[in-house]
């Protein structure tokens, strides 16, 4: 069995890291409105993404720590980190059924904010001004790419609104247990417990893939959730939630990629104008951790 590793201060390393996370969650949301749009119902989307997860944490997992893989250190930690993730999953994949995918990204970009806020009273972190300003910046830049303001009211967004709590709580809950918990519990927790929960929804009303293309979308979601959350809990191992979170603005590239080769949408001029905005910004609050962590250093 494996031993938990120690938190790091890897901060190059973990903002990498969490790019590249970052596309395997465009990747889930492609994925899930690709299946909206086939007529595949929500409840199944949301099952065939967890159960995926869990299959491929099983295989990758078991082999090299056996039953260890199932024991948790902090399981109330683990089930609550369980639950809001689940739970941000089922509200987004409904919100993307009626709403365009631009809005949804849009809205969950707004989690650095939350996750930068929470984690000054829930994970003790230092976060200076001028980083919580940046964020500020770099959300301000999301809204010129999708202008809200020029879209009508939806009440489906009150389901992206909740999502966004719930992804946020989930990023604190990884942060926590980063250093309590090995990858493979964490991974195999957060896709079981959503499999087990999902299992009694799905079956009453389950409907087959009916091409192969659906069936492979269908595996690969889970594949996607896999690779992107095991690499998410490697990044928050090695730095601050506060450094990692405005990476999450790198979507809105991602998004507008899959939008031009899955759904035929191009980007404006304002989404080439916010991505500079907030590449800007994210450059910055990578600045500033790197000289706080070096003047840290040389304090005696």
């Amino acid at each position: 069995m494996s031993s938990v590793r120690p938190r790091e201060e890897r901060t190059t390393a973990g903002i990498v890291t969490m790019a590249l996370a970052v596309a395997f969650y465009t990747c889930i949301d492609t994925s899930a409105k690709w299946l909206n749009l086939v007529g595949m119902p929500v409840m199944q989307i949301v099952f065939f993404r967890y159960a995926g997860h869990f299959i491929y944490a099983l295989l990758l997992y078991v082999p090299q720590e056996g039953v260890g893989a199932f024991r948790s250190n902090a399981p109330r930690l683990q089930l609550w980190r369980s639950i809001f993730l689940l739970a941000s999953t089922v509200l987004n994949f409904i919100a993307l059924k009626y709403l365009p995918i631009t809005i949804t990204t849009a809205v969950s970009f707004a989690s650095p904010i939350v996750v930068t806020l929470l984690g000054i009273p829930i994970l003790g972190e230092k976060v200076g001004i001028r980083r919580i300003v940046a964020v500020f910046v770099g959300f301000s830049g999301v809204l010129l790419v999708v202008q809200p303001w020029g879209a009508s009211f939806n009440p489906a967004i009150v389901f992206s609104l909740t999502s966004l709590i719930s992804v946020a709580l989930y990023f604190i809950m990884t942060r926590k247990l980063s250093g309590v918990e090995t990858n493979a519990v964490q991974q195999i927790w957060s896709s079981g417990l959503a499999t087990v929960a999902l299992l009694p929804f799905v079956l009453s009303s389950w409907s087959w893939p009916d091409s192969p293309t659906v069936w492979a979308v269908a595996i690969a979601i889970g594949a996607f959730g896999m690779f992107g959350h095991s690499i998410t809990a490697v990044a928050y191992r090695w730095a601050d939630a506060s450094v990692l979170a405005p990476m999450m603005y790198l979507q809105i590239f991602y998004a507008s990629f899959a939008g031009v080769v899955i759904f035929n949408t191009w980007p404006t001029i304002w989404t080439l104008i916010g991505g500079i905005i907030i590449a800007i910004s994210g450059l910055y609050i990578w600045h500033r951790a790197r000289e706080e962590a070096r003047l840290a250093a040389m304090l005696p």
